[in-house]
């Protein structure tokens, strides 16, 4: 009988010293880039959500509004310094660092015709997590580390004070753009000026800009746009398939059990796939409200400005390539991914009109019904 008492002691010990382990939970303090207002922290917010409830309470994360700890632009730097444990933001924010942050985002120009589901596909299964890594430790030198969770794509064209005809029409506006967009748009003959979200719109009413580009649907409603323009046109090639951050301090990440660490992955990988499908039906219910109650026309990007952004995307993503390496490391990543996934998917998937066009087609007209036999 002794020799079966010791072993059962340990085993009990073991279990009583994994318990008390798990006994006080983990709290973490995370700040967004975003005001709580906005479907985008929503997105942060269901997340906390997630985590909490699948460690059972065992990991608890304090999610912040922009602002309430540090400024909005200010939260990776400030993860790094330890000042936050974690932020959820948009990589394009910092291109002042490094022009290759956009590409973390997925990128201008659609990234070589991958729709968000294939962008996903090139973070988890092209190496792109691993890539955003690399580049946040290595070459900005951040003791962070990096996971995508905000698929806030695709965004609009933007909001106009008088209808855009063509690329001619386009040019000399000045208008709120940001990221590496804004250097194209210039390059393209607008006048960018870039600001936040919460200045946009009392900018608009000063005259100060004449349009402007945020993200387009329940975002931008949330905002009040429809109360300064009229005219909304979409689509757009900017931010085609723009993909938010989250990011924690790397010393805190290390201190995470290996469980942990796990339960925020997949707490992340299952915020981008169940948020993004919400919201993709609150843009389509904000774009009827946007039409029947105030009035909006939504109208489409003439093709000249979306084929001549590609265009300009194109040379300017090959002179920061020719003298930025890493840059180039990423894009030529993202380029051979697209090579496999993007002529596949032409070929296996019909074109999103073919059917939408039999069931609701453009204008209101509603197909004929065929006769029963």
């Amino acid at each position: 009988m002794k020799l079966f008492v010791r072993p059962l002691i340990a085993a009990a010990a073991s279990v009583f010293v994994a318990a008390g382990a798990h006994a006080q939970a983990v709290n973490l303090k995370m700040q967004a880039t975003w005001p709580a207002s906005l479907t985008l922290y929503e997105n942060f917010t269901y997340f906390v959500e997630r985590v909490g409830k699948i460690s059972g309470g065992s990991l608890k994360i304090e999610a912040m509004p922009a602002g309430q700890v540090v400024p909005a632009f200010e939260v990776l730097d400030a993860t790094h310094k330890k000042v936050l444990d974690g932020a959820h933001s948009w990589s394009g924010y910092w291109v002042g660092k490094n022009k290759t942050a956009i590409l973390m985002t997925g990128g201008p120009g659609g990234t070589f015709g991958m729709d968000m589901i294939d962008a996903l596909g090139w973070m988890h299964h092209g190496g792109g997590i691993d890539l955003a890594n690399e580049f946040f430790q290595k070459e900005l030198k951040l003791n962070i580390v990096w996971l995508p969770i905000l698929p806030s794509g695709p965004q609009a064209f933007g909001w106009f004070k008088r209808p855009i005809k063509n690329l001619a029409d386009f040019k000399g506006m000045k208008c709120r753009e940001t990221g590496m967009a804004a250097e194209i748009f210039q390059r393209m003959g607008m006048q960018t000026v870039n600001m936040p979200g919460g200045e946009i719109i009392p900018s608009a009413q000063r005259g100060v800009i004449d349009c402007a580009e945020w993200v387009g649907g329940v975002e931008d409603l949330r905002l009040g746009f429809q109360n300064v323009w009229k005219y909304h046109y979409t689509p757009g090639m900017h931010e085609n398939v723009t993909i938010g951050e989250v990011v924690f301090n790397g010393d805190v990440w290390k201190g995470l059990s290996p469980v942990h660490q796990e339960i925020i992955k997949s707490a992340a990988n299952e915020t981008f796939i169940i948020w993004w499908a919400k919201w993709q039906k609150q843009n389509a219910e904000a774009l009827k409200e946007l039409q029947e109650k105030h009035g909006v026309r939504i109208l489409r990007t003439p093709p000249d400005i979306l084929i001549e952004f590609l265009k300009t995307w194109d040379i300017i993503a090959a002179e920061e390539g020719a003298k930025n390496p890493f840059f180039k490391k990423v894009h030529d990543s993202q380029r051979a991914y697209a090579s496999v996934v993007v002529p596949a998917k032409r070929f296996y998937f019909p074109p999103y009109s073919f059917a939408a066009n039999h069931y609701f087609p453009e204008g209101g007209a509603k197909p004929a019904a065929k006769s029963a036999k």
